[in-house]
């Protein structure tokens, strides 16, 4: 597997003080609140048990499995294919995904919470991939930003392989246009 990645971009290292960063904005951010947390699934699964560890909140979480991509494309097409089991409606939202690339998803996330009246929606990104962004969104929180390559590893995938690997590296360009 590691043989696929042609460079690490995001190291291990680099993600641990990612998390603390992104911990303790999110902690004194919402100090004098409880926040929901929803992670996206499946890519955020890594990254948002990490963040968790460094969060000192009362908090609740839930998770919306939602789907854009086909391969490495975004297919333009949001689709959810398992919704939340809370009722969002009057509670500050923090989104948890692992990466900002085209928007399109974030966006239809967003609005679908605002329509069912949340108070706040705000999103926190392991990346942001500006380069790669066709709708007008962008992350509260953000990790790290990333080229517009194609990152595996840390939950990101491709073809649900490579979320296990420990750290953020681009997939090498043969392996994904076989």
């Amino acid at each position: 597997m590691i043989n696929d990645i042609k460079k690490i971009s995001v190291s291990e290292d680099k993600i641990q003080s990612i998390l603390t960063r992104l911990g303790n904005q999110i902690t004194k951010d919402y100090k004098d609140k409880e926040p929901l947390f929803i992670g996206l699934l499946k890519g955020c699964n890594p990254f948002m048990v990490d963040l968790m560890k460094h969060i000192n909140l009362y908090c609740t979480l839930d998770y919306l499995d939602v789907s854009s991509y086909a391969g490495t494309k975004s297919t333009g097409n949001v689709r959810i294919n398992h919704d939340l089991n809370t009722n969002v409606e009057g509670k500050d939202i923090i989104v948890i995904d692992d990466i900002l690339d085209t928007g399109r998803t974030l966006l239809a996330v967003v609005s679908l919470l605002k329509a069912r009246g949340a108070k706040s929606v705000k999103l926190c990104v392991l990346l942001d991939k500006p380069e790669g962004r066709v709708a007008a969104i962008e992350a509260d929180y953000v990790g790290d930003l990333v080229p517009n390559e194609f990152v595996v590893g840390y939950g990101l995938d491709y073809n649900e392989k490579y979320r296990n690997l420990p750290y953020i590296g681009v997939l090498k360009e043969e392996v994904y246009s076989k």
